[in-house]
């Protein structure tokens, strides 16, 4: 609908902006804010995954980073800023050239030498200190840079949410000891609570798994939402996790000195737990209680693809009342990935009968299994939920079509190669510390902080002299704060069926200055009140587009732009005043001399 540019002061202008606003909703967007973002001209499609950025979605951006850069400065950070285009040998040394495996970007130059789109820069910080500090008097120190980050997101969506092109705040804290990389952890910790406060994003912080970026003590900030793609827990007494990061709390084992012997029994037609419970309850019901899926143990035959592409196959034992979240799994075998095993992995494995599958094949006791020729078959590594504790009697399968085991008791019967943390988590599970049931949300990942420790510096040889002369390793941290999320995250929590909504602190302007009428005298007045407002220091968008343009469509415009305050000049002025309405709130009227000192108050006011 139109089409603007910074003119004196900081004014800016419907008639010549660059901005096209639209009705509908782009075909792509499924979220609010990637639909709310494109239609109001902050953001176009380049590609999936990957946005450009118009004048206005820039100011927003600008806003969010001087809030990041400000905080981050405050705590000592100092900002450096490398390249996006970067070698692989420092993330060959690591290891993570391989590990990130499809999400990374690699490209050759024209002489064939390999080099990636970084999608987080942790190996070139730990390489410009190891270059310019030598000893234990240089450090502590703390480097961030503001910069935009590549990964090859097989799904991108939600617009900016997940995206194969963003832009990050990523700090890195370096010390000689552990103490001083757990104050280093806790300054970043307070700094990213203080910018969330300022951008006015509601955060929960969670404990995370390190994933790709390896190390000790992780946690997240997510912003709760709906449309988030990170679940999180937390229960009445405070615990607050990552779902990939809750432990399962271990029952105690069982005594099973008097239990039966395990027996095999026919039960054909039960390929699935609903199926098997039925037969079980209907031929082998129990005196006491009749079976559940949770007395079942299903055993679910799954393939690792390792980042060189190898496939392993893997067998996770959990309670038949439970399903497999492999996102859960992903984050405990990273980084190997975890699918559904195929036609082709079930025909290297024919130790394997489909729907019946029992742990007789399995881990420990499937590397004792022959094939038809009396070749050693390899065995397929098997991993149990934490639950299925030694002592505990199940139903699962003997590993022969349309039979069962009943009474098949853990630690006696059979073991297993380990324990993973592989089940669904759901509402109404215990706490692990103990605090309550947990209840499910969702959120999207704003922030993420890592204690590192000594594995980057020891990969990269990162030492200084300590105070004793000594080579140490540097202990890091890491740090990162998703902008371009930030923004989508505020677009997401800050809108109505009508348009946006900016918080004042990242609004593109903070007054949107409507002028309405056929006479010269409304376009002088809202002239004069853009110039003063913008004299006081206050940021206008000022629609001064004729009067081919109705009222209609600009108020359409000023709701879908989502400026904090809405000044309106037009009929209003013929008595003398002028309206003033914030985004979301109740309109009033200010006589002219005074709607100026009016709204710096209320600009005033909502900036804090």
């Amino acid at each position: 609908m139109s089409s603007a540019r910074l003119i004196q002061g900081d004014v800016l202008r419907m008639s010549s902006l660059f901005v096209r606003t639209l009705r509908e909703d782009p075909a792509e967007a499924e979220v609010a804010s990637h639909k709310l973002l494109v239609r109001a001209g902050y953001i176009r499609r380049a590609a999936p995954g990957i946005y450009s950025w118009l004048p206005l979605g820039l100011r927003v951006l600008a806003k969010i980073e001087a809030i990041v850069r400000e905080e981050m400065v405050a705590i000592g950070g100092q900002e450096v800023h490398f390249p996006a285009l970067l070698p692989r040998e420092p993330y060959e040394a690591t290891g993570r050239w391989t590990e990130y495996g499809p999400n990374l970007f690699r490209l050759k130059d024209r002489k064939q030498a390999d080099y990636l789109l970084a999608p987080t820069h942790e190996e070139m910080f730990a390489l410009l200190v190891k270059d310019l500090y030598s000893s234990y008097k240089d450090l502590p120190v703390i480097l961030f840079q503001i910069q935009t980050k590549y990964r090859d997101e097989s799904r991108p969506r939600a617009g900016l949410i997940r995206g194969r092109e963003f832009i990050m705040k990523d700090s890195y804290s370096f010390d000689v000891k552990d103490e001083g990389l757990d104050v280093s952890y806790q300054k970043h910790r307070d700094a990213y609570e203080k910018i969330f406060q300022r951008l006015g994003l509601d955060y929960v912080i969670v404990s995370a798994m390190s994933g790709a970026m390896g190390g000790s003590r992780s946690e997240e900030f997510l912003s709760p939402s709906l449309i988030g793609e990170d679940t999180f827990v937390r229960s009445p007494g405070g615990y607050a996790a990552n779902v990939e990061a809750v432990v399962t709390p271990v029952p105690e084992a069982v005594p099973y000195d008097d239990a039966p012997a395990a027996h095999v029994e026919d039960t054909p037609d039960t390929p699935t737990i609903g199926t098997l419970v039925a037969v079980a309850n209907e031929k082998f019901p129990r005196p006491d209680r009749p079976w559940t899926a949770a007395d079942t143990l299903k055993n679910v035959v799954l393939a690792l693809v390792q980042p060189d592409g190898t496939r392993e196959l893997l067998v996770v034992g959990l309670p038949g009342d439970r399903e497999v979240d492999l996102k859960r799994l992903e984050a405990a075998l990273s980084p190997a990935e975890p699918e559904a095993a195929t036609e082709e992995d079930f025909k290297k494995a024919p130790q394997l009968v489909k729907g019946y599958i029992g742990p007789q094949a399995l881990g420990p006791q499937g590397a004792q299994i022959e094939g038809p020729d009396g070749e050693k078959i390899p065995a397929i590594r098997y991993l149990l939920d934490p639950r299925v504790v030694p002592g505990t009697r199940w139903i699962t399968g003997a590993n022969e079509p349309g039979k069962h085991v009943f009474d098949l008791v853990a630690g006696r019967d059979f073991t297993a190669d380990g324990t993973v943390e592989a089940a669904e988590v759901r509402a109404g599970d215990p706490a692990p510390d103990g605090s309550g049931p947990l209840e499910l949300a969702r959120g999207i990942e704003m922030g993420h902080i890592f204690q590192l420790g000594r594995m980057y510096a020891d990969a990269l040889g990162l030492s200084v002299l300590d105070e004793n002369g000594k080579q140490a390793v540097v202990t890091m941290g890491s740090y990162g704060v998703g902008v371009t999320r930030a923004l989508a995250a505020l677009a997401e929590a800050n809108h109505d069926e009508r348009g946006l909504a900016w918080p004042a602190h990242v609004a593109p302007v903070h007054v949107h200055l409507i002028a309405t009428g056929k006479g010269t005298e409304v376009y002088e007045a809202a002239e004069s009140i853009a110039a003063d407002l913008a004299a006081r220091g206050i940021e206008v968008l000022y629609d001064d587009r004729p009067t081919k343009v109705s009222p209609g469509v600009k108020f359409k415009d000023a709701e879908l732009l989502g400026a904090p305050l809405v000044v309106v000049v037009g009929k209003g002025l013929a008595d003398g005043v002028v309206e003033v309405r914030p985004r979301v709130g109740e309109a009033e009227q200010f006589p002219v001399a005074d709607v100026v000192t009016a709204v710096a108050e209320k600009v005033a006011a909502l900036l804090g």
